[in-house]
């Protein structure tokens, strides 16, 4: 292990004894608790985040993933990627000071951002990030002057037109730019080593990933006719973080593959990364967050009544975190978040009509609408599952004094996984090819093979 992560950063989940659980004595704990008021807990499942790992090694072999740092930046779930290998991807020098922080080195930081601040720049210089991404003459000469040495990758766009995300809209430079782009690189004496692309998040047209790869080695074509010595290939981001998506990451690590395999084969000295945020955090965070307030609204209807008598009613309740806080999906991702209720209400208890809203007295702030739930009580928790990607720091500017508490877990099957993932390979050269099972407890089973698939060529 490389000492990034060690026993004392979370709790060790024993054989049946689940994430769920731990939730329910935290939030017993917290209930209980007269000074230190918690609104909202955590509980970070570190071994969902290693199965995730070796998933993406099972399907996309070639591609070295890097940590979209700004999805998730708990210092656990940091320490974890970077036990597992990750680089990083920064968007900014609080980014980098933090990854720095837990001590890793800067070859393994990419400041990914194509609209940077000059300061924030001559910070990556000083502290020895060298890869930096640009679509645009004036970030160019801005890193030109400030930061002369760096390594440059070039972002073109992608047709995200049809993604929940699209990044297009502001980044990404046109094939049609990309020549005159390069040329400008060349005059001011900066090397473009790479080309970058994004497709969104929540892309549904796998074609998509496809087309990007194909326009990234055209302007492969165009840097090596200029004297660019471009060895580096970046997948972006906008890898499904959840079961049940439109798209399973699956079907995308087929795509991808065939065009790698097509485009940029195995052997063509191209080194091929991604960038990954939703993908490994969103399923490894469970959230608790407690009511605060409830009313009940009187459905004064004509003609509707209950089979009692009584008039029907809906009820609305309040929750200490919001769409300005925890749970901005709702806003951005046009998410409805659906609670699950800790203890399973018996078949007698009814329903009423519900609906949950943040602290925020504004009519924006409603968290989810059109819900079935039995009648819950002012201190009562629910909890929201596939809760990672961009709510940790994300916390409501309302919540004063108290805190949102994050407990990470890992059971010990995983850990111990963990501790003996991968064999360095200057320590086991004749187990290349070979299948070495690299069970991480619970739902994983089979073995990861990573085996030439790509036949080797070159593209240039």
């Amino acid at each position: 292990m490389a000492g990034y992560l060690s026993e004392s950063d979370f709790v060790m989940v024993e054989k049946g004894f689940s994430t769920r659980d731990l939730l329910e004595e935290l939030t017993l704990e917290a209930s209980q608790a007269t000074k230190g008021e918690v609104s909202a807990l955590f509980v970070a499942d570190l071994g969902a985040i290693v199965r995730k790992h070796l998933c993406f090694l099972k399907c996309l072999p070639r591609v070295r993933p890097f940590y979209a740092v700004k999805c998730n930046s708990s210092l656990g779930v940091l320490k974890v990627l970077a036990e597992l290998g990750l680089g990083f991807s920064c968007a900014n020098k609080a980014e980098m000071e933090l990854v720095q922080r837990i001590g890793v080195p800067a070859s393994k930081i990419i400041y990914a951002n194509p609209c940077k601040q000059i300061a924030q720049i001559k910070y990556a210089a000083k502290h020895g990030v060298q890869l930096l991404s640009f679509d645009n003459e004036m970030e160019l000469a801005k890193v030109a002057k400030s930061h002369p040495s760096a390594k440059m990758v070039l972002c073109i766009a992608a047709n995200d037109s049809h993604s929940l995300s699209r990044l297009s809209l502001r980044f990404g430079a046109s094939l049609k730019s990309c020549r005159h782009l390069l040329e400008n690189a060349k005059k001011s004496c900066m090397e473009v080593v790479g080309v970058s692309f994004h497709v969104g998040s929540g892309c549904p047209d796998l074609q998509v990933y496809a087309q990007s790869i194909a326009d990234a080695r055209l302007v492969f074509e165009m840097g090596a006719e200029l004297g660019h010595r471009m060895h580096i290939l970046d997948l972006g981001g906008g890898f499904p973080g959840v079961e049940g998506a439109k798209v399973r990451f699956e079907e995308i690590a087929s795509v991808v593959n065939s065009s790698l395999d097509l485009y940029f084969p195995e052997g063509c000295g191209v080194e091929i990364l991604a960038k990954l945020g939703r993908y490994y955090v969103t399923s490894a965070l469970t959230l608790a967050v407690s009511i605060i307030a409830k009313k009940e609204v009187l459905l004064d209807q004509p003609g509707r009544e209950e089979e009692n008598g009584s008039v029907p009613k809906t009820i609305v309740y309040h929750l200490d975190e919001g769409v300005y806080g925890i749970f901005n999906s709702v806003l951005f991702d046009s998410t409805c978040p659906t609670p699950i209720l800790q203890k399973k209400p018996s078949m007698e208890r009814p329903l009423y009509s519900s609906s949950l809203w943040g602290p925020v007295a504004d009519g924006c702030d409603c968290i989810a609408e059109g819900l079935w739930l039995p009648q819950l009580h002012t201190g009562d928790w629910l909890v929201f599952e596939n809760m990672g990607a961009y709510t940790v720091g994300m916390g409501s500017f309302l919540r004063g004094t108290q805190t949102c508490r994050i407990t990470y877990a890992m059971s010990r099957v995983a850990w111990e996984a963990l501790q003996g993932q991968l064999l360095p390979a200057e320590q086991d050269k004749d187990a290349e090819g070979m299948c070495k099972p690299l069970s991480c407890g619970w739902e994983i089973t089979d073995t990861l093979c990573v085996g030439p698939v790509f036949t080797p060529a070159s593209i240039m």
